[in-house]
């Protein structure tokens, strides 16, 4: 039987973001964990992937257009980039982002966000694009009139907010003051 690539990727994604627990796997203080647990858990957790290989894992790594995960050097371990619900707060390095940046989100929201600013919800880090369409593919999952909400990343970041990448089109931060962001 084939391997479906995107339910690969959404239970990955559940066990490397959500629930590591419930697929017995543990994350280190930065979310990775041996490829070969992963492969183990998942076919475990789905009888009908009892061919999985790691082969499939790497091409749904390599192949995802949302790169939510990053193999090892090797590809002995895997995390997620991004997106995490879990209790515990994944280490990330700080970094310098673009001057700015993209939140796509329904007009209720925005209003707010306008008033309270962005905040993680329940995620570990508020969700940042690094592009207009990417922003706008997010906030159409809101609304199918999306609002596009520009950041003021760079002034931000040379006023102490504290900015993260997650891969090449997400940025994440902790939280962003309604002063930095625009419509």
């Amino acid at each position: 039987m084939a391997i479906d690539d995107r339910q690969l990727s959404k239970t990955i994604a559940h066990a490397l973001r959500h629930a590591p627990h419930l697929y017995e796997l543990e994350l280190d203080e930065q979310g990775w964990t041996d490829t070969d647990t992963l492969l183990a858990a998942l076919t475990q957790h789905r009888r009908a992937w009892g061919a999985l290989t790691q082969q499939d894992i790497r091409r749904v790594v390599e192949t995802s257009s949302k790169r939510r995960f990053a193999l090892s050097e090797g590809g002995e371990q895997i995390r997620a980039l991004y997106g995490h619900s879990l209790p515990q707060r994944l280490a990330k390095l700080s970094a310098t982002p673009p001057a700015l940046l993209y939140h796509g989100t329904s007009p209720a929201i925005a209003a707010l966000v306008l008033e309270d600013g962005l905040r993680k919800m329940n995620r570990q880090y508020v969700h940042l694009s690094a592009d207009v369409e990417t922003a706008m593919e997010v906030g159409r999952r809101k609304d199918s009139e999306p609002v596009l909400l520009k950041v003021l990343a760079r002034r931000a970041h040379e006023q102490g907010v504290a900015f993260y990448e997650g891969n090449e089109l997400v940025w994440l931060a902790d939280y962003v003051a309604p002063e930095h962001i625009e419509t």
